[in-house]
């Protein structure tokens, strides 16, 4: 009986030791606004930086911004990783950088912008590992040419979240001959 007992005391302190290894980052990780009225004029623009949390050394802290870019009807359309130096300010144009090289032949117009902020190195939004420190604000083109400016709000990040963007970007990136994956600019 005790045999059993330490062994079930064994398991489950084994499984607390993994949810708290696998909990869900925490606030700047995940971010989601949307772009409106798209090549129609004058053009929106995503403004993402990099809070500095991550700096753990000197000339460290760099983070990837995943950006994963959809269509009104949830089809992603782009994805791509950008790299954003700690307090650097990245500047993306909606009609060049994230909605000019779609998978399938549309122009896109309107839809949601997901950007999800993982650790620096090779910036693929197909292999996303999410830490803190994105911070992001989206202008949108409204009725008559008014532009209007927002900040991406701060969303969970589920597990299930988190593989569809993968693995839908994993899809595009294998099969899209070069469409479907968008482009970064320099801070």
């Amino acid at each position: 009986m005790l045999k059993t007992l330490s062994l079930v005391a064994a398991v489950f302190g084994f499984a607390a030791m993994l949810s708290a290894q696998t909990a869900a980052p925490g606030p700047d990780t995940f971010k989601v606004g949307y772009y409106s009225n798209a090549h129609y004029g004058v053009d929106g623009t995503v403004r993402i930086t990099n809070v500095g949390t991550n700096i753990t050394t000197p000339g460290s802290g760099n983070l990837c911004a995943l950006i994963y870019v959809f269509e009104p009807d949830q089809q992603l359309a782009e994805c791509c990783g950008c790299l954003v130096t700690p307090d650097g300010l990245l500047t993306l144009s909606i009609n060049d950088n994230l909605t000019d090289n779609p998978l399938t032949p549309v122009t896109l117009t309107t839809g949601a912008i997901k950007i999800v902020s993982s650790a620096g190195g090779a910036c693929n939004a197909a292999k996303p590992t999410p830490v803190t420190g994105i911070r992001a604000w989206g202008t949108h083109i409204q009725a008559a040419g008014v532009v209007t400016e927002t900040e991406f709000v701060d969303s969970t990040l589920s597990a299930g979240e988190l593989a569809l963007l993968k693995n839908k970007c994993s899809s595009i990136q294998s099969n899209g001959s070069g469409f479907g994956i968008c482009s970064c600019t320099t801070e």
